[in-house]
């Protein structure tokens, strides 16, 4: 299974990344933890294992900005899952310099995100007392045309920085995954639809809505295999998009595309 599973990985990943994929998926099963940047957080079907990747580049992200307590910014991240990619930022951000807020469809997300907040010590709100960053999370679809309608998100607008790890596993690609993949962790984690693009393109729509944005502001969004350029196409279409890049991983693929309004 094992051998399988590797061979799997090594299609779309190459030899390398597939390796050290195995060992992370691994001993996310067996310790129910895993490593992200400094943070040790938790990890637990069918809720995806945050994956060395995505690391990488959010980290790169954390010293492509400099937000200040006196400059603090709004994040949200969507599909939060297990709330890696904002938490790992108010752990290397300066405390009371970020206000993140996640969304997520799944309540298993939802319910993990929030106690990996608890597990690194990365507060809901501020009393005040002193400079903290802050975690929030709500169960919302951002493939909804609606989103965000919901009056909890209204805190995190305007919007500096958006994130996101969407699905983005084809219909093809998800048909190959082996179950030792597809039983630990949820579909709608993997599953991007038919060409695996369909959350780009909700994406995409938010980015077109100028109430919801501060001038400048960042996305960045993880992207899979041979998806970098057709997403950023995507994201250049809406006409707010006026510079971006693609971000490689350590393995060498196209990874991450960073977009500048």
């Amino acid at each position: 299974m094992a051998q399988r599973l590797l061979a799997t990985l090594a299609r779309t990943l190459g030899s390398e990344q597939a390796a050290l994929e195995l060992k992370w998926m691994r001993q996310a099963i067996a310790d129910r933890t895993q490593p992200f940047g400094p943070l040790k957080l938790l990890a637990r079907p069918p809720v995806l294992i945050p994956r060395p990747e995505t690391e990488d580049w959010v980290i790169k992200l954390a010293k492509t900005l400099s937000p200040t307590v006196q400059k603090p910014i709004n994040m949200l991240d969507l599909g939060t899952g297990s709330g890696c990619i904002p938490l790992l930022l108010c752990h290397l951000w300066p405390p009371g310099s970020l206000k993140a807020h996640a969304v997520d469809i799944s309540p298993h997300a939802l319910s993990l995100a929030k106690e990996n907040a608890a597990f690194c010590g990365v507060p809901s709100t501020s009393d005040g007392s002193r400079p903290v960053n802050t975690f929030r999370a709500t169960q919302a679809s951002f493939l909804s045309r609606d989103f965000p309608s919901k009056p909890e998100l209204d805190q995190v607008l305007p919007i500096d920085l958006l994130t996101s790890n969407p699905p983005y596993i084809s219909w093809e690609e998800y048909l190959g995954l082996p179950g030792s993949v597809v039983n630990y962790e949820d579909p709608k984690a993997l599953f991007g639809g038919p060409s695996g693009l369909d959350f780009y393109h909700s994406i995409a729509r938010l980015l077109s809505r100028a109430d919801l944005f501060r001038p400048n502001a960042l996305v960045a969004l993880e992207v899979g295999h041979q998806q970098a350029e057709n997403v950023q196409a995507l994201l250049r279409s809406t006409g707010r998009i006026v510079q971006s890049e693609i971000w490689t991983d350590p393995w060498g693929k196209k990874r991450t595309i960073i977009g500048r309004m």
